[in-house]
């Protein structure tokens, strides 16, 4: 925290100094680094976390709304303009008359629990997603919810939600259950790491359940609906699920105003939440009238899966033998899973169909064995030898662990887990000394030649041999992992 504390104590100095650029740069830094500390296991001191972020928030967008751009007039371009993952255009978009009117006569025949309201913005956007490259963005979102529609509609209704909040997925995320943004929100709903855990998504070294669609959907459903209660109001519920609630709060008080029109029009809300609701809206609007806006959706197949709570940690290895699918296939239907072991107590998403042969397989497999066992589907062919070689096993192990034999054709045989490699420790340096070889020298008389004088013959004396004194050192050290 106090590096956070730091970074925003430059960015305050930064807008004194009217370097804008400077000070954006420093409050995003300080945000950051306040979102990226760890989790505490504590509630209390997660809590207290999640209040200092919303304090330091609080206090950029103060500076943000009076001296950084998000407060300017209409019609004036800021400076500094808000990350486009939660904004396609700015806030001043053109209206047409006609189109306007055309809006109005759907939506006096469009049903729908989520109010639906005609305003510039909403015309605007709708605009915007009429033009070419508009209406790609949406029809790539239309067609990726198709995985998830039936799901979401459930869980919504089951939870008392409009149906129409589904659009909250699109705007997050583009309904990707991997989307991770600028601020390090993850997942299709874009929970923040303090936000996920009060809505019971586990967060650890093996699964970040922001990333898992059912679950991240129902956490979002409690989520809006914490909203709506606390406000009483769908706009101002999915302004405080873009900002939080203690924004809108603020926002609210300080305008006197519980009116997300009128909080919109004294600029009383961050730029990209202004832009939020008009935006859900015009894509409410839009996809329950498709034939009039030529939205030809292809919706991607509907992701159906079962689902398996696993009672011990169990490799996806594993699970993908078992139910003879690629382990690829589960990292897709699971994306919550961040390491190839589904964890205990995890609901394991499986290609439908797939639970009875699984729980089969499974019980073959002592739960403690799970996370390192293997298993083979005994073909015609096979021999006790066959598989042995097959696996890296031997024989005997491969029959003590099938009681004695290979069971029928059709059925699985359990494998041994593989051997452990066998770690190689890299030689010991010596600690002695180093023994440079030493050159004497001596001159000594030669044998005279015939007719010549006295010869000077230089003697060198070898140093020891490596190996053959206490001082000596072995060139040859071993590389681990040799």
């Amino acid at each position: 925290m106090d590096k956070a504390d730091r970074l925003f104590a430059d960015g305050r100095r930064a807008v004194q100094e009217n370097r804008t650029r400077d000070a954006r740069r420093a409050f995003d830094e300080a945000i950051q680094v306040l979102m990226s500390e760890p989790l505490p296991a504590d509630a209390v001191e997660r809590r207290r976390l999640g209040e200092r972020l919303d304090d330091l928030a609080d206090a950029i967008y103060h500076y943000d709304l009076d001296q950084l751009g998000s407060g300017i007039p209409e019609g004036e371009a800021a400076e500094l303009p808000p990350p486009v993952e939660k904004q396609i255009l700015e806030t001043n978009l053109p209206v047409d008359p006609n189109l306007r009117a055309r809006v109005r006569e759907q939506i006096e025949t469009t049903m729908s629990e989520l109010p639906l309201e005609v305003t510039d913005a909403v015309v605007g956007y709708i605009d915007y997603f009429s033009t070419e490259r508009g209406r790609r963005v949406l029809l790539s979102g239309f067609a990726r919810a198709g995985r998830y529609k039936d799901m979401i509609s459930r869980i919504f209704s089951e939870e008392g939600l409009p149906e129409e909040l589904i659009f909250v997925a699109q705007l997050e995320s583009h309904f990707n259950p991997s989307a991770v943004s600028y601020a390090r929100a993850v997942g299709m709903w874009q929970f923040m790491s303090f936000t996920g855990p009060e809505y019971h998504l586990a967060i650890n070294s093996m699964v970040d359940e922001r990333r898992d669609p059912e679950k991240a959907t129902r956490a979002a459903a409690h989520f809006l609906l914490d909203l709506y209660r606390h406000f009483g109001d769908w706009y101002l519920a999915l302004a405080a699920y873009n900002c939080g609630a203690g924004c809108v709060d603020r926002a609210v008080q300080r305008t006197g105003y519980a009116d997300f029109w009128e909080l919109r029009r004294l600029h009383a809300l961050p730029l990209a939440t202004t832009n939020y609701v008009p935006e859900i809206l015009a894509m409410t609007i839009m996809y329950k009238n498709a034939a009039a806006y030529e939205l030809n959706v292809e919706p991607d197949p509907t992701l159906e899966y079962d689902n398996v709570v696993m009672d011990a940690d169990t490799s996806l290895a594993l699970v993908a033998t078992a139910i003879d699918r690629p382990a690829g296939q589960l990292k897709q239907l699971n994306p919550g899973l961040l390491q190839t072991i589904a964890p205990k107590g995890y609901a394991l998403h499986l290609p439908a169909g797939s639970s009875t042969p699984l729980q089969s397989a499974l019980d073959l497999v002592p739960p403690t064995q799970r996370k390192t066992a293997r298993i083979h589907l005994v073909q015609e062919a096979d021999t006790l030898t066959s598989v042995a070689k097959q696996y890296g096993t031997t024989v005997a192990k491969l029959t003590t662990i099938n009681n004695g034999a290979l069971p029928e054709v059709g059925t699985f045989a359990l494998v041994p887990p593989p051997a452990p490699p066998v770690k190689v420790a890299p030689a010991k340096k010596s600690t002695a000394p180093k023994t440079k070889s030493k050159v004497s020298e001596k001159t000594v008389p030669a044998p005279a030649s015939k007719g010549t004088g006295t010869k000077t013959i230089t003697k060198t004396k070898a140093a020891p041999k490596a190996g053959t004194h206490a001082g000596s050192k072995d060139k040859f050290t071993a590389r681990a992992g040799a």
